[in-house]
């Protein structure tokens, strides 16, 4: 069972009818014991990183995803969930998980009009078990006005150029995390998915 995280915001129905879709038994629950329990879990976030901390902390869930981390269970966040696993975001000055190092920062000097919405390309810079059987020609859609800077370069997964070249894939051990929406890309992004389901924490 694969547990979506509510933190009472964010598209969480439409990640669920994308995992409903590839057959994979999945809940929507902000109840730590299923969230515990599950073999995977996603955190698919939207909105602004001071509010969707508040809420995290509010309902105890930032201890729940570390202990998640802790344990060794694959985990995937998605768009706003990339931002919020850095120590940091420049959006509301906010105090993130910590999971990675680095800072979301706020798109500046691209001369490219903010947010980043709509179909753009990935670039991998290094080899991913989620990223498996992705056409290099593929495009996924990206909502965003915020990116991940992990800092350290070997927790780049993939990259994409928005005016500036940014992170859009982000990794450490048995957390991914997609700046983009997997769930709302078509076949390439259920493929992500998929692959998310057949990962088992581990790179190679």
């Amino acid at each position: 069972m694969i547990s979506i995280i509510d933190y009472k915001a964010g598209n969480l129905t439409s990640v669920k009818r994308a995992l409903n879709h590839l057959g994979i038994p999945c809940i929507i629950t902000d109840k730590p014991s299923e969230i515990l329990s599950s073999e995977r879990v996603i955190f698919p976030g939207v909105g602004a990183a001071g509010a969707a901390m508040e809420m995290i902390q509010s309902l105890n869930l930032d201890g729940i995803i570390r202990q998640v981390i802790d344990q060794g269970k694959p985990f995937l966040g998605i768009c706003l969930g990339a931002q919020i696993i850095l120590d940091s975001s420049e959006e509301n000055e906010s105090v993130c998980l910590g999971v990675i190092s680095g800072i979301a920062k706020r798109f500046t000097g691209t001369g490219l009009k903010i947010p980043h919405m709509g179909w753009n390309h990935i670039s991998i810079v290094c080899q991913h078990p989620v990223l498996k059987n992705i056409d290099p020609r593929a495009q996924f859609y990206f909502v965003h006005s915020y990116y991940p800077g992990p800092e350290r370069k070997e927790n780049i997964v993939a990259t994409t150029n928005y005016g500036i070249d940014f992170p859009s894939v982000i990794g450490k051990g048995n957390v991914v995390a997609t700046q983009f929406h997997p769930e709302k890309s078509g076949p390439h992004g259920l493929q992500i998915l998929k692959n998310f389901i057949d990962w088992d924490g581990r790179i190679y």
